[in-house]
């Protein structure tokens, strides 16, 4: 089965009413893990790399270990997606790597600091979304600015400084109808990397309110939660057991996106639930075997580790045992679908 669009994926998911979880990735173990998880659960997946991933793998190392997992699970439908591409330029790299779908983050200036303008997100994101279709890709924009900041994206705001950039319903119906994405992520409260939140979060910090209201306004455009990652208890205790110094934080509860999924949520992004696994498995290794100095010893159980978290929100996502249901295409075959 060829790498497919994204656009394919979450119309089924939209159909049968389950979402997806987007699983990032920065080498081969994670793609393996990820992989292992899907053919476990007979589940589509959405294999994304950001701006940094791709800088550290290199395109040509991250295309081949795509097309591996291609080759190895002819029955998994795959997307390859650009995480927060931060120009049209990023984008535009990355169709021409095999990317099937790409996110232009024009939410943030293009050196990703800042808050951008409504006008300059919705420019560049059209010119985006106009380029890839052509060639069949899908396109995720982005309305509104998270907090936090993770692998070279994020505006570092604040829990309570996302608090001000939260997305606005009306223009994230205007965004739609001007650029023509076929996947809009919003902004309720959450933020990248493992701090998001200093208690659990209620409703005051958490807008699950804002995907409902924007969700009536576009009930035909599929929604994107990012950094919603849960930051399970048990993950951070095996890191702090083993010599690691994580700090006390929360992070999305899976029955929060549970209620998202019901409202039109399909892409759902994680990446700090996987490091977090990986890296106490590591440090389990390391501080009970100090002997150990062979990669496959620690980086084996690992993937393991991180196989294990992918299993749990394929699961809880709804996206178990859909693999098989979903009728692939290629990036070739959607161009009539945008014409």
């Amino acid at each position: 089965m060829p790498l497919v669009p994204m656009r394919t994926m979450l119309d089924h998911a939209a159909e049968n009413d389950y979402g997806i979880a987007a699983l990032n990735v920065n080498n081969m173990e994670q793609i393996q893990a990820i992989m292992m998880a899907a053919e476990e659960t007979d589940s589509p997946v959405i294999i994304q790399a950001s701006r940094g991933a791709r800088k550290y793998t290199n395109d040509a190392y991250l295309r081949h270990l795509m097309l591996a997992a291609v080759e190895l699970y002819p029955k998994i439908p795959i997307v390859m997606h650009l995480d927060h591409g931060n120009s049209a330029e990023t984008c535009f790299s990355a169709i021409e790597q095999g990317f099937t779908s790409v996110m232009m983050d024009g939410s943030l200036s293009e050196d990703g600091k800042v808050p951008s303008s409504y006008e300059y997100n919705a420019e560049v994101t059209k010119k985006v979304a106009q380029a890839a279709h052509a060639a069949g890709v899908s396109v995720e924009g982005e309305i509104g600015a998270l907090g936090g900041i993770e692998d070279g994206h994020g505006a570092g705001l604040s829990e309570e400084e996302a608090q001000e950039h939260l997305t606005d319903p009306a223009q994230a119906e205007q965004f739609v109808a001007d650029t023509g994405v076929d996947a809009l992520a919003v902004a309720i409260g959450t933020s990248h990397g493992a701090y998001k939140f200093k208690k659990k979060p209620t409703g005051d910090v958490l807008k699950m309110s804002l995907i409902e209201e924007i969700h009536k306004r576009l009930p035909n455009t599929h929604l994107v939660m990012h950094g919603s990652s849960s930051v399970p208890q048990e993950l951070q205790d095996i890191i702090n057991q083993y010599g690691g110094d994580i700090k006390q934080t929360y992070g999305v509860p899976v029955e929060e996106i549970q209620r998202g999924i019901k409202h039109g949520v399909r892409k759902i992004n994680v990446d700090t639930d996987s490091r977090l696994a990986i890296t106490g498995a590591i440090r389990k290794v390391f501080a009970e075997s100090p002997e150990q100095f062979d990669p496959r010893k620690y980086l084996t159980p690992a993937r393991e580790a991180m196989k294990q978290v992918c299993i749990a929100r394929m699961t809880a996502f709804g996206q178990a045992g859909n693999a098989g249901k979903i009728k692939p295409n290629t990036c070739k075959e959607m161009v009539s679908f945008y014409k």
